[in-house]
């Protein structure tokens, strides 16, 4: 029997046993299928960029690990975003940040940065199908070694800030409208003090006149969505963070913008999924960016564990509860980690097929049954049919995802990073 018939014969048994719970893992595939996961640009270089600059990283920003072979330039970093989405099912997305220009050889500054600096990847997304997602670059830049920048109380320092934004902002309705597809913009700033400040009200005051700034000229939404991302604390900021939480919540709700949810960026012990049908009553869309954190913020490669399903169940459950406004469909999913200690486009691969398994798997929960036992108040079937789910044939549905999406099958897809490696990454001085 060849692998092909192997594979397609136990998904046809897990489809059976999956319908005697009433799932349809047809319409689950067919779901999953439209989840454009979006590839974050920074875990192939170490969040360096191609500037010419001779600025650190900085923002309170670390990555750990020298793993040879990370690509020094755009055409090495396109090179091994192709190897890692070929590993991939689906179709998918590709996130920027301001850095990551073509700026051929010569000093460009944030507030000159523009759309001719990104036409390279304007022109290989299209190549290649891919949508395009972009993020001001407010770090590693010596007009932010304060520690503040939209913030600042030096008011060329907000005002040249606040003019990148608008460049950023300009570039990324751009994208959307030579790729045909909205392209998401980003904003975290990486704001605050290590120790305790006294104006607290003055720096969010200030954050929010940038803002009213920035946001002021408005771009079509079906070029450029805008997108605000909190965090709790940071390195070199662990007291104080401007961009609370609550400061962008608000913020966002006044304004029309998405909110953007980091998973490193909350206390350890918070649930993020649950702040996702909370705000889905309120807000149009929510942008999701998925890390590990481990003990802190420190963004590692994401894997299949509590939290990540936890994440895709409350955005699937959502998405049925909400007589067809789609929640699944309102939530734009984002990588976020970086990790220079494995090889790179490994991370990539493990990342973005966790992602997608996580959310075959809240696809294919039996949600009709479990919301009768909900309404009936038979709790502890509930829970009991919950347990049971965990150990349905999940393996041979995805499986036959890959299959039929003509990429690796299980853990097939290692050894072609590694002969990768061997083929290219080794070559890298």
């Amino acid at each position: 029997m060849t692998q092909t018939s192997t594979i397609e014969n136990a998904f046809g048994a897990a489809r059976d046993r999956y319908a005697t719970l009433g799932v349809d893992v047809d319409a689950a595939l067919k779901s999953l299928a439209g989840l454009a996961i979006s590839l974050q640009c920074w875990q192939g270089d170490d969040v360096g960029g191609f500037e010419e600059s001779d600025s650190a990283l900085g923002g309170g920003l670390a990555v750990t690990g020298n793993h040879p072979g990370k690509a020094r330039n755009v055409d090495e970093l396109r090179q091994d975003m192709e190897k890692a989405l070929s590993l991939i099912p689906g179709r998918h997305r590709v996130n920027l940040h301001a850095m990551y220009g073509e700026f051929g050889g010569r000093k460009v500054d944030r507030d000159a940065i523009g759309p001719e600096h990104f036409r390279g990847w304007v022109g290989w997304a299209n190549a290649h199908g891919l949508g395009l997602d972009f993020n001001a670059t407010c770090f590693s830049h010596p007009k932010a070694d304060t520690g503040f920048t939209l913030s600042s109380p030096d008011s060329a320092t907000s005002a040249f800030w606040i003019d990148h934004v608008q460049r950023c902002r300009a570039i990324s309705a751009h994208m959307g409208r030579e790729t045909k597809s909205a392209s998401v913009h980003n904003l975290w700033v990486p704001d605050g003090s290590k120790d305790l400040p006294v104006d607290r009200f003055g720096y969010r005051a200030r954050l929010k006149e940038s803002l009213d700034a920035i946001y002021a000229k408005s771009h079509d939404r079906a070029h450029m969505v805008d997108s605000v991302e909190s965090k709790l604390f940071g390195l070199g900021s662990e007291a104080f963070v401007v961009g609370s939480h609550e400061f962008y919540l608000a913020y966002a709700l006044t304004k029309g913008l998405m909110v953007c949810l980091d998973t490193g960026h909350f206390h350890p012990t918070e649930s993020v999924a649950d702040k996702i049908p909370a705000l889905l009553n309120f807000y149009d869309e929510l942008l999701l960016h998925v890390s590990r954190g481990v003990r802190w913020d420190s963004d590692h490669v994401v894997v299949v564990d509590d939290e990540l399903r936890r994440l895709a169940e409350e955005i699937v459950r959502a998405s049925r509860a909400s007589s067809g406004t789609g929640a699944f469909d309102r939530v734009r999913v984002a990588l976020d980690f970086f990790d220079g200690s494995i090889n790179r486009i490994g991370a990539w691969v493990i990342g973005v097929r966790a992602t997608q398994k996580a959310f075959l798997m809240a696809l294919l929960e039996p949600h009709a049954k479990l919301t009768e036992c909900e309404t009936k108040g038979e709790l502890f079937a509930r829970l009991g049919l919950m347990e049971e789910a965990k150990t349905l044939p999940i393996g041979a549905v995805w499986d036959y995802f890959c299959l039929t999406h003509n990429v690796p099958v299980g853990e097939s897809w290692i050894d072609a990073v590694r002969l990768h490696e061997k083929d290219v990454l080794s070559k890298r001085s």
